[in-house]
Formats: structure tokens, C-alpha cells, sequence
């Protein structure tokens, strides 16, 4: 929970009863509530505590009285509103009541109103429909190290102690591991990205060097946190990880697909008191045959949630269809981290998307003490708007978890009202529709940022599959990212969900639950897919593993059935196909008729099809210059998009098809080996433009307006006279074709085949006519264009968000003199940029080498794409493109200025001096520098403290720690900070006076330390006044300089 009203919400949660904490109140709409146990001092107030809870008790009543007219059309929630409250409160308590500002705020309570804290939070307002609990980013700050750190042998005794007690963590694992000269770097990120493509390494990773990599980083909680249940989300860590936290190992995972939820509490230190985070990836470990990236790709989280709260993944709402209206049953888990017992209430409430409350119900619960506890409710709906691919109406379902009238924790979940079949008949039904299944299958990688998507970037995606008359999409071979999901919901697309690991074992079957658990709300989702292409599909073996993860699904989602991608197997005696719902066949479909025949009750589709190669703005098929062309030649081995799509639109009982792929994806080269170093399967390349196909399958997925495009360009200088095959893609009745104004005929339209002319080529212009009944209602060319003589750039859209996480994607082309963009142009083009950061590149050609890294990019058949990260408060993000003998181009996208998300403190590479010692006290300051040459160890103890007793007389006592600075330190310098420092002192660096605090009374002191190799030792010399206390009361604190602390 924040200490400060942020966003106009003031968020103050905290548990009842608990110590220190009196909650206060009664109003419907306000809640108030002092904290008067903050500091160790504030006991000696308890006499004017008594007399403000005479105050606070009838603070409720009071707040009902006052007049309206106080604060005229303001909100309660509003962040003026309680600013307005709260400041009269005070002037008519104050007016009526003998207590004033000064009782008020003793103990170092604090009040808060209008983003203003005077001191120490701890009377604040819980604002009705506020989230009690605190999401925030954990994007920034890691420290990362490429390459394994080997971890120091353990020979002696005491190390072998040591090693066997929680917290003991030995190198890069270790608290105090120093790496203060590791790079830093911000999530996402592959690491594997930025890897050379070069031939030595694994082909179907892509030639890029996989291994071993390290993050680190270092985490602040304030004290406010000790009240509150602290959860790690990391969704996605490729390939292998082990994470330490504060020297504990919390955490291994075997898979880079699955997220990981880690309580974090129990190991949790808060205020000046510092955290570490320490993740060694494992990313030489492989789980797929394509490329995988490697390191914390996908978001990170810290989650800061009331004792008592909504586990991770704990609401499931999944609308259900009744004979009149629908009713939305709501399954919510509760965790209680708490020491007793709790009784609360659960409240969920459904909401139209303009936030309009449709239905709510409340149901009482008790949470025992670290356990959870199931609340199972119940919403209605007469007649909500249903999700479908064409209107994907969303709701949500805001549940609450209640202590009294205060909201403790609350959650916010998507659903949809939708019903789904598969018929072995007739197909797959949406909302009692038949609906084609127009599928394709993706990986998660793009151009220039492997698998460090950027959310915008997915949303780019996704807009183009919607573009390409897409309404499906599998997720090969692995859960994807939360935000495909979410984008799916709002654009209207079908998805397959597909595990990645077939392994009925209890930590893979984890996983298969996790998926479930994570995703089983969203609308899109029609299928769960246990596994892709496995050898034992057609075993008994197989069988039953399947049938023990499908069991597993069912039990967390009766709603969808589970299918499985089989490519043989089908017809053995005991097989797969006997443990799903629905039959997936990747390819195999010469065989779709014999299935069905044998078994017609069993629902089918076709999971995976086509694998037809084609590089984009190639025309023939070469084996020496490794190109594919784009014309859906029938490539060895498997199908092309015009015949693989006619056996599924042909046949009813086929739900539909998944052509691999929608992009081309890094790895996975086929058919070709070395250069080649990316697939040649999308319906676009890497970048997301199209290729011929995606015109090819707007012709047969598109029914609701014109389609017409031809394929190839039209520049073939050198090839005069000779016949070009012209293909043209058309949804209309017939379609006609032109070279130069003369009409070359005018066929049918095939909307399975295509239509096609051969045409002996002179410059110029070749143009098509679509007719539908008669009459023209399409048209198109293809010209003969001149020398390129200038750039063109095109964002993919006009604004973007000025929050430091949005990205835009930018089109590169090469136009001549008319304009008209050239698409045979290979031109270097350089890039700069303001108010933003280049994160990759990209044209498309799988054959390339260059790093998608850096800023220049060379155009591949006339195209390249730059991407760039915006800046936080930063003005119009620009780019400008060049190259030789080429006009510069700029583009300029708006900004919308956004408030940055909300972020997890974090410190880096800092050095905590917790082991001290003082020397006995001496009466002159001569005898106690003398202890400076002392072995102080035999020494008392005496560290970061309450108040050291103050000596009998005057003297002076020598305080003192031996370390080593980190690395960065011995070299450029740094700074050490006391925050809290009580005494005169004087500060040594060994013998040398590096600084002097006259003042007696608590305050704070940072200190230049200058460059030096080696170990040192820090002397405090305290200057002891009779009876008077001194001490350092929070950690010593050793950092770089310029680094804020």
C-alpha cells in the first residue's frame, strides 16, 4: 500500500487488530486510520492518543453531518475531495474540541491530503473502489553479467557450516557480491538477441551463441511493507533458472514458458535495509527446435497485497448460458499470511464497459492462517453482448475482499459471454454460429528484439493478423505472454493455448495447471492443447499421459475441450485421439476423410498445415542465393496455402485449419542451411510484412469487401520480351488483367487456386479489374518505377504512449521521383533518433548476418523496420532515416503524455557495512586514535542500532568495520552514508580524516571516499559528552558516486 495519496487515490490498508494499528470510522464511503505505533518513541504520547480517540469516535458521525455544500461537485474518491475533507475535519475538531494539528500528529502519525505528507503516513482515506494491493514494475535497475560465475569451492569448517544455514548464499548468489562493474540493462530482455549470427552454433536456434547469464538486483521495501503479503512475478525466464533472495534460494524452474509467483515475505527485510535479488539463467538448456531467446524476457513483477488476499490466478469467472439469460459463476481463492484465523467477506460485482454495476453478491468466508479458503459465487446476465471475432464485447468481474466495509484487497478480471462447440459433423460453433476456424500459428519472436516483445509490438501483431482476415491463433508450442491473451479479447481472436512440456510428472503437471489457471478466464481461448507432434502419440504410453493432463485440465476447466496436435499415429489401436475432445492434425491431410469416416463422432481439425516456404519480394525458387518464391510453389514435402486451405473450407467436418506460420520466426531454417538462419513459413516475414501469401489468404478468408492484389512487382529491367508469370489474388466473380492499357483477358475468379496469366514483360503498367455482378468494384497495379532517389518512413501509428514502455514500429522504403515505393532497393540506411532508443532491426531477409542491433539497417527488396522505445515526460518521439546518394525522411509520432507506471524501489550495487566494533571508551582524543592500530575484533560488537547509553564523563570512543570496496569504489571513488547518526563525530579513512559532523543531536552524513585499491578501514571517532547517547541507527551504506541512494 502507497504512503502517499498517488493518482488522486490514497491507499492505506492494514490488517485489524493488529499492532499498532487502531482502524477508525464508520462512514459508507470514507475510512480512516491511525497508525500510532510507528516510532519506538511515540509510547510517551499514549495520554494524548487517549484523548484523540474521545476525537475519533465520533469522526463517522461528524463526516455524515457536514454540509454538502463544503465540497460541491466533488467525488469522494477524488483526490481534491479528500483533500477538501480532511482540511475541514481539522478546522471544525480544531474549532469545537480542545486538541489541535500538534495532538494530532504525535507519534509521528501523519496526515495525508493532496499528495502532501508532513512526516510519516499513518492517518490516511480508503477511498471506495480504490486497489488496496500495489502492482509494480520490477523493469529496471538489474544488473546483468553474461557468462557463468563459477561458485568458490567450500574447503573449511566454518564454510561448510555456513553453506548448510539459510541465507548463506556463495558467490554472484551472495548478498554481498560485488557487481558494481556489471552493465545494466532493463526487462525485457533476451540476451540471446544481442549475440552475432554465425555458423558454429545450434541451426535450429538460429546460429546465435546460447549459455549461461546472470541478473541481479537490489530491492527497497519501507516500513509501511512489514504489514503486507510480498509476491515476485516473473513471467517468463528462459531457459533454466535458480533465484536467491537475500542469500535463500527460493526458486528453480525447468522452463522457459511457465511464469513464476514467489512469496517473498517471509525473507523480507524493510526500511533502510536493503534486498537481493540474484537469478542465474541457464539459457544453454533448449526446450524447442526454433529460436528461444534466453534471460527475464517477458515482465516482472513485485505485488504488495494485504495479509489476507486474492492469490495469483485466484479468480476464475466463466459465464454459463441458461435457457433465459446467463449466469456467471465466480470461484475466487483466498490466502491468509496472517497469524490467526480471519473472517471477512468476499464481494464480487459485474461491470459493462462503462463500469455500469449489472450485478453483485457478497458471501462471508473464513481464511485460516496460512492456508486458503475457496468463496464460490454466483452473477447474473438477462442479456448481455456477446464476444465474437466481429464484436468482442468484454466485462468485467471486480471482486473484493472485505474486512467490515473496507475493501483489504481487490482484483479486477476480463470475461466474455460467448458460447463455444465442436461439432464431428458440422464443425465449430461460436454463440450457436458456424464459424471456419481461419487460424495461424506464431512464435513469440520479432525482428530486432528476439523475444523481448514489447507489449506494442504484440498489439502491432495482432492488428496485423486481424488485417490478414485472420480470426485464430495457436500458440506453438508454449503458453504465450499474458498480453497476447489479453490482445486476443479485445481484437476478437480465437486462440489455441498449448502446453509446452508432455510430461504427466508432478512438476511438469504443474505447469499444464498453471496455464490453466493463469488463462481459463479469457474469451478468445476455444482450446487447451496438452502437446505438439510428440513420438508416443500413437502408444498406450501416450495415451495415458494424455489422458492424466486432460484430467488435470477438466478439473480446472470443465468449459473447453483439450486437444493435442498429432502428425501420426491417429489410426494405431490405442492412440492419442482416444483421450481428447477434439483431434488436432498437423498435415496429414490425405488422411482427414479416413478419420472421419472410422470415427464420426470424434470432432476434428487441422491444428497445423501448409509449411509453404517464400521469401519475401522473390520470384524464383534458388538453391545458391537460398531463396523461395513467392508464387505458393508446392514445395518437397508438404502443401501449398491455395490446396491446403481447399481441404479445410471443403470439408464441414473440419472445425478449421492453423497455417504454419503467421511470420517467419529466427531459427528453424528450411529448406535451406547456413546463411539462411530464419524460417521461410510465414504469411509475413519477421518484421510483419507481408508476403504474396497473406494476399492469397485475404482472398479466401475475406468475405465482407474487395480483395485484389498481383503478384510480382513490375520492375524486371534486363528480362524484355520474356514471359513473367503474373499471379492475382481476387475475392470478386471475375477479375481482368492490363499491361499498358491493353486487356490480356479476363478470367473467373478462383479464390481456392488464384488466377493466372503468362506475360511477356515490358516496362510500364500492369493493372487488374475486379467485377462483382458486372460492375467494377476493384482495382489495382504494379508499376515499373524509376531509380529510388529518396526515403520514405511510416510509424504503424500517429501516437503513442510518453510512459517509457511503448514502442513503435517504423516502416523503411526507398521511393523515386513519383513517389512510388521501389521494390528491388537494397540500400545501407543509418537511422537517428530524439526522445526515444532504437531496441532493434529488421528487413526480412533470412539470409542476413547483421546484427539487428545498433542504427543502420539495410533494406531488404525494397523495405526495413526500425524499432523504437519511447521516453517517459519526453516530447514527440523522431525519426530520421539516411542514406547515400537518398533525400533524408523524418517522421514524427505524437506523444500522449501518460503517467510512467509505478515501479518497485530499487537500489544497485551498494555496499552495507553491518559488521562493527567499538573500542573501550578512552578520556583523550590522542589515546582513542591510538585504536585505529588495533586488531579490533577483540573488540564489542556494535552495529546499526537503538542508542548506545551515554559514557560516565567526556571521552571519546572509537567505532570501526574492515572492508573491501566494490570494484567501481577502489577505482573512480565513492560515497558513505550514515542516514541516522547520533554524536559529533569525525570519519577516518584508515588514518586519513575524510569528514566531521559537529552536531551532537540525530542526523545524517554522506562522506567522498577517494579512489584506493585494496582493503580499508572506516574509524568513527565519537565525541562522547557525559551521559549523552550515540550510535548509528540504520545501515552504513558504501556506494558509487552519482548514484542516488
Amino acid at each position: 500500500m502507497p504512503s502517499r495519496i498517488k493518482s488522486g487515490v490514497s491507499v492505506a490498508m492494514k490488517k485489524r487488530g493488529a499492532k499498532g494499528t487502531k482502524h477508525i470510522g464508520g462512514g459508507d464511503k470514507v475510512r480512516l486510520r491511525l497508525d500510532y505505533g510507528t516510532y519506538p518513541h511515540c509510547a510517551i504520547n499514549i495520554l494524548r492518543i487517549i484523548k484523540l480517540e474521545y476525537l475519533l469516535r465520533g469522526l463517522s458521525l461528524f463526516v455524515k453531518k457536514v454540509d454538502n455544500a463544503l465540497w460541491p461537485n466533488t467525488r469522494w474518491g477524488s483526490l481534491a475531495g479528500h483533500a477538501y475533507l480532511v482540511a475541514t475535519i481539522m478546522r471544525k475538531f480544531e474549532a469545537h474540541m480542545s486538541i489541535n494539528r500538534r495532538d494530532l500528529l504525535v507519534g509521528g502519525s501523519t496526515l495525508v491530503a493532496a499528495g502532501l505528507a508532513f512526516g510519516r503516513p499513518a492517518l490516511a482515506v480508503e477511498a471506495q473502489g480504490a486497489s488496496p494491493r500495489e502492482s509494480l514494475l520490477l523493469d529496471s535497475g538489474w544488473r546483468f553479467h553474461e557468462g557463468d560465475v563459477p561458485f568458490p569451492d567450500i574447503l573449511s569448517q566454518d564454510d561448510s557450516y555456513d553453506n548448510a544455514k539459510a541465507g548463506k548464499a556463495w558467490g554472484a548468489a551472495a548478498p554481498t557480491f560485488d557487481d558494481s562493474e556489471w552493465p545494466i540493462v532493463r526487462l525485457p530482455h533476451d540476451f540471446v538477441s544481442f549475440q552475432p549470427i554465425e555458423e558454429g552454433f545450434n541451426r535450429a536456434q538460429g546460429y546465435r551463441k546460447r549459455g549461461i547469464a546472470w541478473y541481479r538486483n537490489v530491492l527497497r521495501f519501507e516500513p509501511d511493507d512489514t504489514a503486507k503479503h510480498i509476491e515476485l512475478q516473473i513471467e517468463g525466464v528462459a531457459t533454466h533458472a535458480t533465484i536467491w533472495y537475500n542469500g535463500n534460494v527460493i526458486a528453480h524452474n525447468w522452463s522457459g514458458y511457465n511464469s513464476l509467483y514467489i512469496d517473498l515475505t517471509p525473507f523480507t527485510t524493510y526500511g533502510s535495509a536493503l534486498n537481493t535479488l540474484a537469478i542465474r539463467v541457464d539459457a544453454e538448456a533448449m526446450e524447442g527446435w526454433w529460436y528461444e531467446g534466453g534471460g527475464l524476457y517477458r515482465t516482472v513483477r513485485i505485488v504488495k497485497r494485504h495479509p489476507v488476499h486474492i492469490i495469483t490466478d485466484g479468480v476464475f469467472a466463466h459465464p454459463v448460458k441458461l435457457a433465459s439469460g446467463w449466469t456467471l459463476p465466480v470461484e475466487v481463492t483466498l490466502y491468509s499470511a496472517a497469524k490467526d484465523n480471519r473472517n471477512l467477506s468476499v464481494k464480487v460485482s459485474l461491470k459493462d464497459k462503462e463500469g455500469t454495476i449489472i450485478d453483485t453478491e457478497t458471501l462471508s468466508v473464513t481464511v485460516p492462517a496460512l492456508d486458503q479458503s475457496l468463496a464460490k459465487l454466483s452473477l447474473r446476465h438477462d442479456s448481455p453482448a456477446l464476444w465474437s471475432v466481429e464484436s468482442p464485447t468484454l466485462y468485467t468481474v471486480e471482486t473484493c475482499v472485505m474486512d467490515g466495509d473496507l475493501c483489504v484487497d481487490r482484483l479486477v478480471t476480463t470475461c466474455g459471454f460467448r458460447t463455444t462447440r465442436f461439432d464431428a459433423q458440422t464443425g465449430f460453433y461460436l454463440n450457436d454460429e458456424p464459424l471456419k476456424i481461419q487460424g495461424v500459428c506464431i512464435h513469440q519472436d520479432h525482428a530486432g528484439v528476439g523475444t523481448a516483445i514489447p507489449d506494442a509490438l504484440w498489439d502491432y501483431r495482432i492488428r496485423r493478423l486481424k488485417e490478414l482476415g485472420c480470426n485464430a491463433v495457436r500458440c506453438t508450442h508454449n503458453a504465450p505472454s499474458s498480453v497476447v491473451l489479453d490482445l486476443c479479447d479485445q481484437y476478437g481472436l480465437l486462440v489455441m493455448d498449448e502446453n509446452r512440456l508432455f510430461n504427466p510428472s508432478p512438476e511438469y503437471m504443474d505447469h499444464v495447471r498453471w496455464m490453466v489457471r493463469r488463462d481459463r478466464n479469457h474469451p478468445s481461448i476455444i482450446l487447451w492443447s496438452v502437446f505438439n507432434e510428440e513420438p508416443m502419440q500413437g502408444s498406450a504410453a501416450g495415451y495415458e499421459m494424455v489422458r492424466r493432463m486432460a484430467h488435470e485440465v477438466k478439473r480446472l476447466d470443465t468449459s473447453r475441450p483439450v486437444t493435442a496436435a498429432m502428425n501420426s499415429g491417429m489410426f494405431s489401436a490405442i492412440n492419442v485421439s482416444q483421450a481428447v475432445d477434439v483431434v488436432g492434425f498437423n498435415y496429414q491431410q490425405d488422411k482427414y476423410d479416413a478419420f472421419h469416416k472410422a470415427h464420426p463422432d470424434i470432432a476434428l481439425t487441422s491444428s497445423e498445415d501448409t509449411s509453404n516456404y517464400s521469401v519475401r519480394g522473390a520470384y524464383v525458387t534458388d538453391k545458391d542465393r537460398r531463396l523461395t518464391s513467392g508464387y505458393d510453389d508446392p514445395p518437397k514435402g508438404w502443401a501449398t496455402h491455395r490446396g491446403s486451405w481447399k481441404m479445410i473450407a471443403e470439408r464441414d467436418f473440419i472445425a478449421g485449419g492453423f497455417v504454419w506460420t503467421g511470420f517467419d520466426y529466427h531459427g528453424e531454417p528450411s529448406p535451406w542451411g547456413w546463411p539462411t538462419n530464419s524460417s521461410m513459413y510465414g504469411i509475413m516475414d519477421l518484421c510483419g510484412f507481408e508476403k504474396d501469401a497473406f494476399y492469397i489468404h485475404q482472398t479466401q478468408w475475406i468475405k465482407t469487401q474487395p480483395v485484389l492484389h498481383i503478384v510480382p512487382h513490375w520492375n524486371w529491367v534486363g528480362r524484355e520480351g520474356q514471359p513473367i508469370k503474373v499471379m492475382v489474388c481476387a475475392n470478386s466473380d471475375d477479375v481482368e488483367l492490363f499491361l499498358n492499357g491493353h486487356s490480356l483477358g479476363r478470367q473467373v475468379v478462383d479464390t481456392y487456386e488464384m488466377n493466372f496469366w503468362q506475360v511477356p514483360y515490358a516496362p510500364g503498367r500492369l493493372e487488374a479489374l475486379a467485377y462483382q455482378a458486372g460492375k467494377v468494384v476493384a482495382r489495382t497495379r504494379v508499376a515499373t518505377t524509376g531509380e529510388a532517389v529518396a526515403l520514405k518512413v511510416t510509424p504503424d501509428r500517429k501516437t503513442a504512449k510518453g510512459d517509457g514502455l511503448d514502442a513503435v514500429a517504423f516502416r523503411i522504403e526507398a521511393v523515386d521521383a513519383r513517389g512510388r515505393a521501389v521494390p528491388i532497393a537494397q540500400n545501407l540506411v543509418h537511422f537517428s533518433v530524439t526522445n526515444g532508443e532504437i531496441i532493434g532491426l529488421g528487413n526480412g531477409d533470412p539470409n542476413s548476418a547483421a546484427s539487428e542491433k545498433g542504427n543502420q539497417r539495410a533494406l531488404f527488396n525494397g523495405l526495413a523496420q526500425v524499432i523504437v522505445l519511447t521516453q517517459a515526460h519526453a516530447g514527440d518521439l523522431i525519426l530520421q532515416a539516411q542514406a547515400e546518394g537518398l533525400k533524408a525522411a523524418t517522421s514524427r509520432v505524437g506523444i500522449a503524455p501518460l503517467q510512467a507506471p509505478a515501479r518497485q524501489a530499487t537500489t544497485t550495487s551498494v555496499q552495507v557495512l553491518d559488521y562493527w566494533y567499538d573500542a573501550p571508551p578512552e578520556i583523550t582524543r590522542e589515546d582513542a586514535l591510538k585504536n585505529r592500530l588495533i586488531d579490533m575484533t577483540l573488540w564489542h560488537d556494535f552495529g546499526p542500532r537503538e542508542l548506545q547509553a551515554g559514557q560516565p564523563q567526556d571521552g571519546y570512543t572509537l567505532v570501526s568495520a574492515r572492508y573491501t570496496p566494490f570494484a567501481k569504489v577502489q577505482a573512480e571513488g565513492g560515497i558513505i552514508d550514515f542516514p541516522r547518526l547520533t554524536g559529533a563525530v569525525d570519519v577516518y579513512d584508515d588514518t586519513t580524516l575524510i569528514g566531521t559532523k559537529a552536531d551532537p543531536a540525530e542526523g545524517s552524513l554522506s562522506v567522498s571516499l577517494p579512489p584506493r585499491a585494496g582493503e580499508r578501514r572506516i574509524n568513527l571517532l565519537f565525541r562522547t559528552l557525559a551521559n549523552m547517547p550515540y550510535a548509528f541507527q540504520q545501515n552504513v551504506i558504501v556506494r558509487q558516486r552519482f548514484q542516488a541512494f
